[in-house]
C-alpha cells in the first residue's frame, strides 16, 4: 500500500477530528475546559474510555505477547474488572461528595496544602511517562511502515503528530475528548475485529480453536507462586492498577466527573469494565491467531513482538486491511495523547498554579492554561525522542513498571486517608513520596536473594503503597 495514501488517511482523520473540537467547544467558557459543563451522556463516556484505557500498548503489545506469555495478561484484566467496580463503589462516592473539578482536591481536604500537590505532582509525572510511552509506541509503527519509507525523520513525523493533538485539544477540553474518544474507540474496535475475521475465513483455518487450544496460547492462569506471573499476584496488581491508574487518576475521572450525576458515572464505569473485558479477550485471541497465521503461511515473525501485527497487517495482508490497521492505530494513538494532554494541563492549572481560585479575569486564566497545555507538548516529544534512543523490549511491561513506582504513593496517600483517622505533618509527606519509591525499588531488584527465590513483578505498586502509608503512620502528628 502507498505510503502516500495512509498518509493521506492520517491527515484526513485528523480534520475530522478538528471538525469535532470546533463544534463541541462553541460558546464554552473557561470552566467547560475542565468540567465538561457536566453535560456528558455517561454511555457516550463508557465507551469512549475504552479508547482510553486500551490505547496502542493494548493494541500492538498485548497480541505481540501472546507467544511469550499465552493468555496470561488476562489474570491481570480480571484485576482490572474488579477493580473498577471499587473505584465506582469507593472513590466516585467521594469525588461527587466534595464537588471535585480535580481529584487531588481530596488531598487538600484531607491533608493539607502540602500533600494536595505533591499528590497533584506524582500524577503529572504518571501520566507524562505514561502516556509518552504509549504515544512512543504507536508512532514508532507509523514511523516504520509509513512516515519513514517517504523520507520522513522520526523527531518531524512526532512534531507534526503532536501539533496536530494540541490543535484540536487546546480550545475544547473534556467536552471535545469525550466525542474524539468515542469517535476512536469505534475505530479502533473495527480494526480489531476486522483482522480476527479475515483470519478465520483463511483457507486452513477451520479449525483454528482446535489448534490454539493444542498450541498452549490459550493458557490464562500461572500457578508458580515464585513466578512474577502467578495468577494471584496478577488479578491483586491488576485491581490496584486500576484503582491507581484509573480511580486516582485526573484524566480518567475527568471524563467521568463530566457526567452529571454519581448514579450515572457508577452506570458508565461498570458498563465499561465488562466491555473491557471481552475487548481484552478479543485482543489476546488476535494475537494467538496472528501468530497461527504465520506458522500456516510460512512467514517469520519479526524478533520483536510488539512488530508482530504492523508487520502482517502492512505487508502480508489485503490492501484494505491494511488500511483499517492504519486507522485503528491512530485511533489508539490520539486517546493516548489528547486526554493525557487535557488532564495533564488541567492538573497543573488547578492543583499546581490555581487559575481558578485566584481571581483572575477568564483572558488570562486562557492565557496560561494555553501556555501550560503548549508546554506539556514539549515535553511529550522531549520524552518521546528519550524513548526513541533508549528503546528495548515490549512496551506493555515497561509501562506497568513505571506505573508501580509512579502512583504508588499516590495509592498509598488515599489508602492512608480513607482508611485511617490520623493526620500526619504536612510539610513531610513528600519526603515519605520519595522515599517510599525508591525503597521499593531496592526491594523488588534484591527480591530473589532476600525472599528465598520470590520475583516480585506488578506487585511493587503494592508495596510502594504499603510502604507510603507506613512512612506516613510514623511521622509527627499535624499539630492543631
Amino acid at each position: 500500500m502507498s505510503p502516500t495514501l495512509l498518509l493521506s488517511i492520517v491527515f484526513g482523520y485528523f480534520l475530522v477530528l478538528l471538525g469535532i473540537a470546533w463544534y463541541t467547544s462553541r460558546g464554552a467558557g473557561e470552566h467547560a475546559f475542565f468540567s465538561g459543563d457536566k453535560k456528558s451522556l455517561w454511555w457516550v463516556v463508557a465507551f469512549g474510555m475504552i479508547g482510553t484505557s486500551l490505547s496502542g500498548v493494548t493494541f500492538i503489545s498485548v497480541p505481540g505477547g501472546v507467544a511469550a506469555k499465552h493468555w496470561g495478561y488476562l489474570q491481570v484484566v480480571l484485576g482490572y474488572v474488579i477493580g473498577y467496580w471499587v473505584v465506582a463503589g469507593v472513590l466516585l462516592p467521594l469525588y461527587y461528595k466534595l464537588q471535585l473539578t480535580s481529584i487531588y482536591g481530596y488531598l487538600k481536604q484531607r491533608f493539607g496544602e502540602v500533600t494536595y500537590r505533591t499528590g497533584a505532582s506524582f500524577f503529572i509525572l504518571s501520566r507524562t511517562l505514561g502516556a509518552t510511552i504509549r504515544i512512543y509506541l504507536v508512532l514508532h509503527v507509523l514511523h516504520l511502515f509509513v512516515l519513514g519509507a517517504l523520507g520522513i525523520p522520526f523527531w518531524l513525523s512526532s512534531a507534526v503528530v503532536l501539533l496536530m493533538i494540541v490543535l484540536y485539544t487546546l480550545k475544547g477540553g473534556v467536552k471535545t475528548i469525550v466525542w474524539t474518544d468515542t469517535l476512536q474507540t469505534l475505530f479502533m474496535l473495527a480494526a480489531l475485529v476486522g483482522t480476527v475475521l479475515f483470519i478465520i475465513g483463511q483457507e486452513g483455518m477451520a479449525d483454528w480453536s482446535t489448534e490454539l487450544s493444542a498450541s498452549g496460547m490459550l493458557k490464562v492462569f500461572n500457578t508458580d507462586w515464585r513466578s512474577d506471573g502467578f495468577f494471584l499476584k496478577q488479578i491483586l496488581s491488576g485491581i490496584f492498577i486500576t484503582i491507581a491508574m484509573t480511580g486516582l487518576d485526573q484524566e480518567m475521572m475527568q471524563k467521568n466527573l463530566s457526567v452529571r450525576t454519581l448514579g450515572d458515572a457508577q452506570k458508565n464505569m461498570r458498563v465499561f469494565s465488562v466491555i473491557l473485558l471481552g475487548v481484552n479477550m478479543l485482543f489476546l485471541l488476535l494475537g494467538a491467531l496472528l501468530y497461527l497465521h504465520v506458522q500456516h503461511a510460512g512467514i517469520t515473525a519479526p524478533a520483536r513482538g510488539d512488530d508482530l501485527f504492523p508487520t502482517l497487517a502492512l505487508q502480508h495482508f489485503p490492501p484494505w486491511l491494511g488500511l483499517l490497521f492504519i486507522i485503528g492505530l491512530i485511533s489508539a494513538l490520539f486517546p493516548s495523547a489528547d486526554g493525557a494532554l487535557t488532564a495533564l494541563t488541567a492538573s497543573t492549572c488547578l492543583d499546581l498554579i490555581g487559575t481558578l481560585d485566584r481571581g483572575w479575569p477568564e483572558a488570562r486564566q486562557k492565557q496560561v492554561r494555553q501556555r501550560v497545555h503548549l508546554g506539556f507538548a514539549v515535553l511529550f516529544m522531549v520524552c518521546i525522542l528519550f524513548f526513541a534512543w533508549l528503546d528495548s523490549g515490549t512496551v506493555l511491561d515497561t509501562l506497568l513498571k513505571i506505573a508501580g513506582y509512579t502512583y504508588g504513593p499516590l495509592l498509598g496517600l488515599y489508602a492512608f486517608g480513607l482508611l485511617s483517622t490520623g493526620k500526619p505533618q504536612d510539610s513531610m509527606v513528600p519526603l515519605v513520596c520519595v522515599l517510599a519509591p525508591v525503597l521499593t525499588y531496592v526491594l523488588a531488584t534484591y527480591s530473589t536473594t532476600l525472599f528465598l527465590g520470590y520475583q516480585m513483578g506488578f506487585e511493587v505498586l503494592l508495596v510502594n503503597a504499603a510502604l507510603t502509608m507506613a512512612g506516613l503512620a510514623v511521622l509527627p502528628v499535624e499539630s492543631k
